[in-house]
Parts: C-alpha cells; sequence; structure tokens
C-alpha cells in the first residue's frame, strides 16, 4: 500500500486491537506514521523558493567559512541558518538581530562577522556568556586567515562574473579585432599610433604587441588595485566585528608589499582610524547579554539600543522556543523571526497535569484550536519527539544498552525506595560507568539516594532478571523512533497555527532549514509582521 492512496483515519482502524489497544499491525503502524510526517503532510516551504523570493535579482553572499572553528554539525547549521537570516534582514530592512538562547555564540558572532549584522546574543547562563565574550576574544587568531580567504573568495567571484559573460559580447569583440587586422600593416608604420587607441576594450589579446603588453600590465595594476579596495571594504566590515583589543594595526612596514600607492595609503588609514575608534568607543557588532527570557520579558530593559529588528533562536531549548514567538507577535519593534526549537520534553504542558493555572504561560499548547481541545501530549511522546528517526536510517542506531542500564534502574528505585517520581537526573552517567553496578551507584548518588544497604548482588539480580528483554525494549524504542516525527509535527504546527491567529502577522511557515542527519532537530518556524508589506 502506497503512502498516497491512504485516504483517512479509517486505513489505520486495524492498527491496534479494538478491545486490548495492543499493536497488531506494525507495518500499518509505520505506514501512518509516515503519513502523518512532515514529509507527506505538503506543510513546509522549501528553503529555496524562500530565498528566492527574499532575494529578489539580488545574488548571495560567499565569505568565511566556519568549518575551521566550529565542528561539522555546527558550522552546517551556523552556515545555513546566518544565511537565511541575512536574507530576511535585507528583505525588512533592518540590521539589528536578537539571538535568544545564543549559547556560546557561534551564530551570533558569525552573523556579525560574515554580515555586518548588529547581533545581541541574550542566554541565560553566565558561563555561556563568559564563553562567547572568550571565543570572540580569540578570534584575533584567526584575523590573517580571514583575511587571506576574504582575498580568496574575492578573487573566486571576479572569476566567476568574468566567466558568466554574455556570449554576443566575445562575437562582437572579436568581429571588431578581424576588422582592425584588415589594417594592422598601415598601423605599424605609425609609431605614434598604438592598437589601443582604436580598439575598445573588449578582453582579446590576439592583436597584442609589445605596446599592448605594457597597457596590459597598466589595466592589470588598475584591477588589482581596484580589488584591494574591495578587499579593504571586507577589512573595514571585520574591523566592526572584533573587540575593541582584537585587531593590531600593521603599519605599511610589516607588509612586505612594495610602495603603496595614494588611494591605499588612504585606504590603510581609514582602517587604522576605524581601529583607534573601535577601541574609543568600544564599538562592537556582537554583543553577549546574560539574561532569562520568559514570555513576559521587555526587551528594551534588556538592550537599551533597541531598534527595528529581528529575533532568532538555533535551537531554543524548551519552552524558551514558545516564548520567542510570543515576544514576536507582542513587540511591534521586532519585524521577523526565525526559531528552531529543540528539547521537546522540556516543554511545559498546560493539560499534562490537569492543573487550573489560568494566569500560567505554557510551552505546549500555543494555538487556540488545541488549547479548546484540552490536547496534551505527555512528557513520554515529548521524549519520543527527541528522537532522530533519519539518523537511525542511515545506521546510527540507538543505544540500546544505555537505554537498558536506565530501564532497570528505575526498576530498582520503583521497588527499592518506592520512588516513583523524582525533579533529579542521572544526566550522562552511562558514558562515565565501568559497568551496571557502578552506574547504578553512581545514579542512585545523584538522585540523593542511599546505596550503603544496596550489595552488588542485588544489583546484579535485578540485570540478570530483565537481561533477555533488552531485545524487546530495542524493538520498543525503534516504535518510537518511527512514531518521533509525528509528534514533533504536532508540536511545530502547534507554533505555526498559532502565529496564523495573529492579526499582525503577514506571513508565516515551516521550513527545513537543516540536514535532518547532522541536525535532527532541522525545522525552522519563520515569521514577517504586515507592516513590512503593506
Amino acid at each position: 500500500m502506497k503512502i498516497k492512496n491512504l485516504k483517512d483515519d479509517d486505513m489505520f482502524s486495524s492498527v491496534f486491537c479494538e478491545n486490548s489497544k495492543k499493536l497488531i499491525n506494525v507495518h500499518l503502524f509505520a505506514l501512518a506514521a509516515k503519513y502523518y510526517s512532515f514529509s507527506n503532510v505538503g506543510v513546509c516551504t522549501p528553503l529555496e523558493d524562500l530565498l528566492e523570493a527574499l532575494r529578489g535579482d539580488n545574488q548571495g553572499t560567499t565569505g568565511i567559512k566556519t568549518d575551521e572553528f566550529m565542528n561539522n554539525k555546527k558550522s552546517h547549521e551556523v552556515q545555513m541558518m546566518s544565511e537565511l537570516v541575512d536574507n530576511i534582514a535585507n528583505y525588512c530592512g533592518i540590521k539589528q538581530v536578537i539571538d535568544i538562547g545564543s549559547g556560546k555564540g557561534y551564530l551570533s558572532s558569525f552573523l556579525s562577522m560574515q554580515y555586518n549584522l548588529k547581533v545581541y546574543g541574550i542566554d541565560s547562563s553566565n558561563t555561556n556568556t563568559n564563553g562567547a565574550r572568550e571565543r570572540n576574544r580569540k578570534l584575533k587568531k584567526h584575523w590573517r586567515a580571514y583575511q587571506s580567504q576574504g582575498r580568496a573568495n574575492l578573487k573566486r567571484q571576479r572569476l566567476e562574473k568574468a566567466n558568466d559573460r554574455p556570449v554576443e559580447s566575445e562575437i562582437k569583440c572579436k568581429a571588431i579585432s578581424e576588422k582592425l587586422l584588415n589594417n594592422v600593416s598601415s598601423l605599424q608604420s605609425q609609431d605614434q599610433v598604438t592598437i589601443e587607441d582604436l580598439v575598445p576594450s573588449c578582453g582579446f589579446t590576439e592583436m597584442a604587441t609589445s605596446e599592448n603588453n605594457n597597457q596590459a600590465e597598466v589595466d592589470l595594476v588598475a584591477q588589482t588595485q581596484s580589488d584591494e579596495s574591495k578587499l579593504s571594504e571586507e577589512v573595514l566590515a571585520i574591523l566592526n566585528v572584533l573587540p575593541a583589543d582584537a585587531v593590531e594595526v600593521f603599519s605599511s612596514s610589516q607588509c612586505n608589499c612594495g610602495e603603496l600607492c595614494e588611494e591605499e595609503k588612504v585606504q590603510r588609514k581609514m582602517a587604522s582610524l576605524k581601529a583607534k575608534a573601535s577601541k574609543s568607543s568600544e564599538s562592537n557588532l556582537y554583543f553577549p547579554l546574560t539574561s532569562c527570557i520568559t514570555a513576559e520579558t521587555e526587551l528594551s530593559d534588556i538592550i537599551t539600543d533597541l531598534e527595528d529588528c529581528m529575533m532568532v533562536g538555533l535551537h531554543t531549548c524548551g519552552d524558551l522556543a514558545a516564548n520567542t514567538l510570543r515576544i514576536f507577535t507582542a513587540k511591534p519593534e521586532i519585524k521577523a523571526v526565525c526559531s528552531v526549537g529543540c528539547c521537546y520534553h522540556l516543554l511545559s504542558e498546560q493539560f499534562e497535569n490537569q492543573e487550573e493555572c489560568p494566569e500560567e504561560v505554557w510551552g505546549f499548547p500555543m494555538c487556540q484550536y488545541l488549547k479548546d481541545m484540552g490536547w496534551c501530549c505527555g512528557r513520554n511522546a515529548r521524549m519520543s519527539a527527541c528522537l532522530a528517526l533519519e539518523r537511525v536510517a542511515v545506521g546510527q542506531m540507538l543505544p540500546t544498552e544505555s537505554l537498558f542500564y536506565r530501564a532497570v534502574l528505575q526498576v530498582i528505585i520503583e521497588e527499592i525506595y518506592g520512588v516513583t517520581k523524582s525533579d533529579r537526573h542521572v544526566g550522562k552517567t552511562f558514558s562515565k560507568s565501568s559497568s551496571f553496578i557502578d552506574y547504578v551507584r553512581k545514579s542512585l548518588k545523584k538522585l540523593e539516594l542511599d546505596d550503603s544497604e544496596l550489595p552488588d548482588s542485588c544489583i546484579m539480580d535485578y540485570y540478570e532478571k530483565y537481561k533477555h528483554r533488552m531485545n524487546e525494549l530495542e524493538a520498543f524504542n525503534m516504535l518510537k523512533v518511527v512514531l518521533a516525527p509525528c509528534i514533533e509535527v504536532l508540536i511545530l504546527l502547534d507554533r505555526l497555527c498559532y502565529l496564523k491567529e495573529q492579526d499582525n502577522i503577514a506571513w508565516s511557515g515551516l521550513v527545513k532549514l537543516f540536514d535532518p542527519v547532522k541536525s535532527p532537530r532541522c525545522y525552522a518556524v519563520i515569521a514577517l509582521k504586515k507592516h513590512l508589506w503593506f
């Protein structure tokens, strides 16, 4: 049965037993999960279409790559998201960006350095903020590498532009050259007249003489000076990004470039003055700040020079993604938003505990439709939404053994200690443990449970009791992986519907921004305010 032939919910009625509610048709279960995933529901806007609409006739910018100072996953995320953010900012005519949950500033620093945007990176962790400042400081060490990359990019762009010349221009130039070849003998007798006096500049060298060669050298110098001028503009842009003390001003004696022309001297002097001005005024295009963001946060209390801007968030955790959208809709100075959420298991749910808290702001649901239905996912479902189906599909299997350890640990805690709920977390104890016994004891200490009366033999008895069911656990987790995209669809569609319900939104959509194998949480929620269009 093909997915496209499945028309309604009746097609999936035989997935579960009507009486026992147990799964009886795994194949149909997988088809149903695919049917309700993003690949089939057709609600996403293709990234290429969005970029084309935002750019219009403008072309994308090439520049510094991130793979030299980020891991592959982060580099991919920052490259893709920063390009989209820059296009949205240009479309909206804004230069200020607020990066919510900025962490160590990977996205923020690249937006400011590559695209000359003024970025405020806000994170609740002072450790992250200090790390962002330190990382920004270390950009000084990469200064010459960035400069070299800028020169290489400029050269490549010039070559690409030359290769894109229209064919008709070449034909026209060739015709002119052939016509003048007929008169070459008469021209040779006139020592004061050169070919260049009569031939338009057309890029051909078939008629080159010694005088042509001299002129070509002059043209090459002029082109080089033009390129250096463009490069200086790139240099000035990056000067603004680095911290006030990050750039050493190089004198002409430090550069083995020969004698400089007057124009270039002026340009370098301007760069020097700009660096000094940066030191005196502490101007910087990236500002890491520490603050806890909630739905009620007043950004003007955090950012004193707040102006028309856009909000971005790269893997904003739990409720922070929902609060980012709420702030966006409530503040008129925020013209656009681009948010990629993560950590669905940390979302707060209004109807999870059936408690009446009308004044509380919840992470889920956001839209009125699901609120009216009293919809609840539950923590187990939200945990499943965090799984990576695409990674499993390419052979990156689930950590079955660590999951088994965690499942048996829970049985021990419930049966021996009588604990069914705890605010504490085991974390990444498995990777730091040498055996199951070691894992259990380290976990109990993290949970602040006394293990002094628990012998090793008792711990191993539990392990042996459930060891034969490890395959069942693996199969169960694979079913959760298959279902994961459906739950993620529900959470993200809730956010999109919330934006659709707002009167001040001109356009909103979901975009698959990243390669899901490299970055499983790959969908961005994007919206533009209405007054930008009318």
